[in-house]
């Protein structure tokens, strides 16, 4: 795990380094500070000239600075350091999450993913700064400072070999007792991002139910229950402070009671001693304090490295093979013995039994009610899942053989959930191709009857487009959508229902641009209406899983009892879908 995070330093191993240079520097100078002042105490009490008082005074001012200077810099080299070693963190887990499909994600879910992008890598970026700083810093001090107080005080040291054990212990146990509550926090941070997403994502059904007292409640429970892990950890934690405070001041009465009688009595320390003692007790203590506060981060961040190495570690569940083929020769479909289910534990198959054969160019239309797999159908065909049993045949070839770049930027999917992203209108078009002209542009979406309303906005299409497309309907998200997969220009084009908001005239319209435009793509179109698949060279009747039945328009009137009811249904009864 670690050598794994180490990587992530790169190309800011130098920053690490001056860190640790300086941090060296600023403990060996701090702990020469109260020597010199203990000498310069006893240069005194001997009745030193003013020129020996002020040599010292002089190199207790330059070491000063010299330590605040090491400080300086090492904090900025340490900031350096952490902050890029939590960018390249960032940006390895959110490159490894591309590589990503679906069942992948599934696997963490989306909201923990975020988590893990934010709260996670805050908690080891801090971690990281804690090791190279003060992780290094409070050893060598505690080190350097335990030396120098057996150097100068003697006797007086018995006092560490008392506290130092008891402070020790004590801390340990503090941060053993804190630790399960910091590492029930972080599950709850995944739930209550999760209810965040779910919340944004879902405004309009929550503002359409009324539901946002109960939203607000579910979500201040969350709060509250977060709250009150961390309270009962950091309580514990905060033991350090009277625990810190009462080995201090017993160090500091035992040197000054006992230091003050030998001096008296035996000559056997001078003033200076006892004056370096104190400072070399409070350093050793502070020491130990930091130490304790380093344990209790690290053994916090220990948690979130662990679930950002579980990201990190995560094999991608579709990779392109080796040789991989890198050119599809045509959008001809075959579905051969094809079953599939989206978990290993899953008790049932989500399609079972798939034999399909489309030549390329055929217009392909699937009809089925909600949970009949219409849309798992068409996962398979880009390989955004892998078939369980049997193959997926794209261009003659088992679409698993294929250079999965290659063979996706050949199929042009418009989902069920059509998504649009910050940016102009142009912007989101070029994610079809982006180097597509601007009259390639509009004719893409002349055909998908988006041009007219685009042109009708003042920016035309320069018109900025808010997160998820709130700012325009949803009739006109579909068509821009649809022009945005237009200008693909794919071999494939699939509409998982993704005309359902638009008037049955535009869809017709549509359809009727497809044919002008893209004769040899194959298109196969998931719909609610027959009316926007009668039309198709095909049709599918689908039903839990299963094809039903196929054939055209004409010939499932004939033999499917499911087409022809919800057939008549739709052209008996209008078609509610305006």
């Amino acid at each position: 795990m670690l050598k794994r995070l180490v990587k992530c330093v790169r190309e800011y191993k130098k920053y690490v380094i001056l860190t640790l240079v300086f941090i060296v520097a600023e403990a060996i100078i701090e702990t020469m500070i109260p020597f010199i002042t203990a000498n310069l105490i006893n240069e005194i009490k001997t009745g030193a000239e003013m020129n020996v008082i002020l040599r010292y005074g002089g190199l207790l001012v330059v070491m000063a600075v010299l330590s605040l200077a090491c400080g300086g810099i090492a904090g900025f080299t340490c900031a350096k350091a952490s902050s890029g070693f939590s960018k390249n963190l960032r940006q390895d887990i959110f490159e490894k999450i591309m590589t990503y499909s679906f069942s992948n994600v599934d696997k963490f879910s989306s909201s923990s993913l975020v988590t893990r992008m934010t709260t996670d890598v805050a908690n080891v970026q801090m971690s990281f700064m804690m090791i190279i700083r003060t992780a290094i810093r409070s050893p060598l001090m505690l080190i350097f400072s335990v030396v120098m107080a057996y150097v100068m005080g003697g006797p007086l040291s018995t006092a560490f070999v008392i506290v130092i054990p008891v402070l020790g212990f004590g801390f340990w146990k503090i941060g053993q007792k804190a630790m399960p509550a910091f590492r029930a926090v972080f599950k709850k941070y995944d739930r209550l991002n999760e209810s965040i997403e779910e919340n944004v994502r879902g405004m309009r059904v929550v503002k359409g139910f009324s539901r946002e007292e109960y939203e607000k409640e579910k979500f201040g429970a969350g709060a509250e229950n977060i709250r009150s892990d961390f309270t009962r950890a950091e309580r514990i934690v905060a033991l350090n402070t009277p625990l810190m405070q009462l080995c201090m001041y017993f160090n500091m009465v035992f040197v000054l009671i006992v230091g003050s009688k030998m001096a008296i009595t035996t000559d056997a320390i001078d003033v200076g001693h006892i004056s370096a003692m104190l400072n070399y007790g409070m350093q050793i203590l502070m020491s130990l304090m930091m130490l304790s506060m380093i344990y209790v981060m690290i053994t916090m961040s220990t948690e979130s490295a662990k679930r950002i190495i579980e990201v990190l570690s995560e094999e991608p569940a579709l990779t392109s093979p080796e040789d991989a083929i890198t050119e599809v020769r045509d959008g001809s479909i075959d579905f051969e013995g094809v079953s599939f289910k989206y978990s290993e534990k899953a008790k049932r198959f989500a399609l079972e039994n798939i034999d399909l054969h489309v030549k390329s160019g055929m217009t392909v239309g699937i009809i089925g009610g909600t949970g009949s797999s219409k849309s798992s159908l068409v996962q398979l065909i880009p390989r955004l899942y892998d078939v369980t049993e049997g193959c997926v045949k794209v261009g003659g070839v088992d679409v698993r053989k294929y250079d999965l770049d290659a063979l996706r930027n050949s199929v042009a999917m418009v989902l069920q959930k059509n998504l649009l992203f910050a940016g102009t209108i142009r912007e989101n078009l070029k994610w079809g191709n982006a180097n597509a002209t601007d009259e390639e542009i509009r004719e893409a979406c002349r055909l998908s009857q988006a041009d007219d309303f685009v042109m009708s906005f003042p920016d035309g299409y320069d018109t900025h487009i808010e997160q998820g497309g709130t700012n325009v309907s949803g009739g006109q998200k579909q068509r821009l959508c649809i022009a945005r997969a237009l200008l693909k220009k794919p071999k494939i084009l699939i509409l998982d229902d993704s005309t359902s908001a638009v008037d049955t005239k535009t869809d017709s319209l549509i359809r009727e641009g497809f044919k002008a435009y893209i004769p040899e793509t194959t298109k196969i179109i998931i719909a609610q209406r027959v009316a926007s698949v009668q039309d198709a060279d095909l049709i599918l009747v689908m039903e839990n899983g299963r094809i039903e039945s196929m054939g055209t328009h004409d010939e499932l009137l004939r033999t499917s009892v499911i087409y022809r009811e919800v057939y008549e249904q739709q052209t008996n009864g209008g078609d509610d879908n305006e």
